[in-house]
């Protein structure tokens, strides 16, 4: 009897320990997180690599297991339109799910949906809008910035263009306002460096001809075109510069630090163009090899762009202060606020008063044998090539 008692005993010991074995770990909490870009459009291959580096962001952060909780990413599309980013504003933050956002490249978006963000508490960190009154044009707690704004792009531009030698500019700028701020800021810089501007063109978007503005710039003789504006509008004046024979330096903005500019107006027309981003380069970057490693190996169909590893800087602040207070917007929006020499992938970031991260470095970019390329390493700074004289 005892025999039997004692096998009894040690075939439930042994059941118990299958089905303690069987028993699926503690299911983590989910947080979700937005991702606002412009996913379509002609500005698109930016919001994608946003995207897919915020959500690069999250499946490393998803296989921690020291991670407290499960990250959901949420991806809106704002087309880069400022009516369609008030929506998609909207939908995210009356969605009481969703803790905070990574949001918007583009300026016009950013300033039209800032009210949004601060009157539903929901905190954001832009990822590539660079309009400086994105962060300084309120005093609106939730809204946050990783990337420089286009103050540091112009005041660098403007120097190193008249340091090369030029001394006349024609601008054409598109009249939203990124295309005018960055008119102002360059204008202000140029002139203070030297440099005088002999025509100013504000165009519309999706403006498709420029004979008229061309055609008098081309009897100025400018030494330098200086487009303030996004890469799709830049396409379509850069090509016509070409065709009307305007043989002037084409400098643009970080509007145009991407491939779909040379894809677009081809790699013999894109050599020399000129673009300034904040920021330093991706494999000069601290956390830039790990980045590029990393998200290689998820296969992404589209790269990761010029903003792709701010917006994979973003996804982390925001999920480092879900790990420290929890899944509470006010929590994670006062956490957020108190960021100081945070170490992330683009290096150390620390928000200002108006929470905007100082970045102190804007690095300059040349077209060269059909690739964006470092000034420093370029075959122009070595002198190989020779930028265009008028």
């Amino acid at each position: 009897m005892r025999r039997k008692i004692s096998l009894a005993a040690g075939a439930l010991a042994g059941i118990a320990t299958l089905m303690a074995c069987m028993t699926p770990a503690v299911a983590k909490d989910v947080v979700k997180i937005a991702f606002i870009g412009p996913l379509t459009g002609g500005v698109s291959a930016i919001g994608l690599g946003g995207r897919d580096s915020a959500e690069l962001a999250v499946r490393l952060r998803n296989a921690d297991p020291k991670s407290k909780y499960t990250y959901e990413l949420v991806t809106q599309d704002d087309e880069c339109r400022p009516n369609i980013g008030v929506q998609v504003a909207t939908k995210v933050s009356t969605d009481r799910s969703i803790v905070a956002g990574v949001t918007h490249f583009c300026s016009a978006v950013a300033m039209g949906t800032v009210g949004v963000y601060h009157r539903f508490g929901l905190p954001v960190v832009v990822w590539g809008a660079v309009l400086p009154d994105v962060t300084y044009g309120n005093d609106y707690s939730e809204i946050h910035r990783v990337n420089g704004t286009m103050i540091n792009q112009n005041e660098v531009a403007a120097k190193f263009m008249t340091g090369q030698g030029y001394k006349t500019w024609a601008i054409i700028h598109d009249t939203t306002d990124y295309g005018k701020g960055h008119d102002k800021y360059f204008t202000d810089f140029v002139t203070k460096d030297g440099g005088k501007i002999v025509a100013d063109f504000g165009v519309t978007a999706d403006q498709q001809d420029f004979t008229t503005e061309l055609t008098k710039i081309r009897e100025l003789k400018p030494d330098v075109i200086y487009f303030g504006g996004l890469t799709p509008l830049g396409v379509r004046i850069r090509t016509q510069m070409d065709k009307l024979g305007i043989k002037a330096q084409f400098e643009g903005t970080s509007g145009i630090k991407s491939d779909a500019y040379i894809e677009g107006v081809g790699p013999k027309l894109a050599e020399g163009s000129l673009s300034f981003i904040e920021g330093a380069p991706l494999d000069k970057l601290p956390g830039g090899k790990y980045f590029s490693e990393q998200y290689a190996k998820q296969n992404f169909s589209e790269p990761a762009e010029a903003y792709g590893p701010f917006a994979f800087a973003a996804a982390n602040l925001i999920m480092d202060a879900v790990e420290k207070v929890g899944p509470d917007r006010k929590k994670v929006r006062s956490e957020l606020n108190a960021t100081k020499d945070a170490d992330t992938i683009i290096g150390k970031v620390t928000f200002d008063d108006h929470r905007q991260n100082v970045v102190p470095l804007v690095t300059k970019y040349v077209v060269d044998d059909g690739k964006w390329t470092i000034w420093e390493d370029s075959s122009y700074a070595k002198g190989a090539k020779k930028l265009t004289v008028q």
